[in-house]
């Protein structure tokens, strides 16, 4: 809370309380207003609304709450993150859908550094501030594993791993249709949709983004794909297999079949990180983790292989 006490000037007689709070304290008018409607803001000891009059030589009282910023880590449990590996490096989880990876503007769910927090891991401090130690992503609606450094040194190993491109993700990835040929490569650019920005879209003049498939299983309605990505742009499956014309299954964002996505009983996209390969950062070995396809998943998956 910060406590201010002011004295009206002669030149503000007459003011009303939010425009003088306004050219008193350096605040916008709607904050100044928001104040006084959150009774905030007295008048020689009375409590006044943003309309009032101020008066020369009034004595005006306005208590300023400090605002929540939207990027501090809120340290809160989530049931649904697991904990694959931890060492003094690095940490590795199996992200559940509905949880972001750091805190991001508008976002007041559950985040992987909130729950890491909440259970005591310490993490990298390198970085932004809310993606301290954060050296890959993934989407709300992604699921799967992903490593977090812990150390400053196992952080700048990995980010400039991630850079080069040599850690191994292996995502998996029900989509509809049979894509033809049923391995290959996706290389087509991706930028910001030119009418919704909180979509993407193959773009001429989009960053390069490389995308390598290939068909575990071919069913009816839809084929299970595994995949492995050249580069990290967001929404990079997503938006190289609605390109394709083969949707993820459930995935409304980008095209899916609604009808579908219901008789599966899924209201996401079907697209899971099953495996990451790095380097350790410390030992220099080769390790793998390994995350199992989360329950509604794997029913959508058994209803697409019942189906006939």
């Amino acid at each position: 809370m910060d406590q201010r006490t002011v004295f009206i000037p002669e030149g503000l007689a007459g003011e009303r309380v939010d425009a003088a709070i306004a050219r008193m304290f350096g605040l916008s008018r709607t904050r100044a207003a928001e104040l006084a409607a959150q009774g905030h803001v007295q008048l020689d000891g009375a409590t006044v609304g943003k309309s009032d009059r101020v008066h020369d030589g009034g004595m005006l009282e306005v208590t300023i709450p400090r605002l929540a910023d939207p990027l501090e880590v809120k340290p809160e449990l989530h049931d649904g993150i697991r904990i694959l590996h931890e060492d003094d490096a690095i940490v590795v989880v199996d992200k559940p859908v509905g949880v972001v990876v750091h805190p991001t503007v508008g976002w007041t769910g559950p985040t992987i550094v909130g729950h890491l927090a909440a259970a005591g891991v310490r993490i990298s401090t390198s970085g932004a501030k809310e993606r301290e130690g954060i050296v890959q992503r993934l989407d709300v609606g992604t699921s799967g594993v992903m490593v977090i450094a812990k150390s400053e040194h196992a952080y700048s190993v990995l980010k400039q791993a991630f850079r080069d491109r040599t850690p191994e993700k292996t995502y998996h990835a029900l989509v509809q249709g049979h894509p033809d040929p049923l391995s290959g490569t996706i290389d087509a650019p991706i930028g910001r949709h030119p009418k919704h920005d909180w979509k993407f879209a193959v773009m001429a003049d989009g960053r390069p983004s490389v995308t390598h498939y290939e068909t575990l299983e071919a069913h009816r309605f839809a084929s299970l794909l595994e995949i492995h990505l050249e580069t990290g742009r967001t929404h990079q499956i997503r938006v190289h297999m609605s390109a394709t014309k083969h949707p993820c299954v459930g995935d409304p964002l980008y095209g899916c079949d609604p009808i579908l996505a219901k008789r599966v009983r899924l209201d996401r996209q079907w697209l899971h990180a099953v495996k990451l390969g790095i380097t350790h950062p410390e030992t220099g070995e080769w390790v793998e983790f390994e995350s199992p396809y989360p329950d509604d998943l794997a029913h959508a998956l058994d209803v697409i292989r019942d189906a006939h």
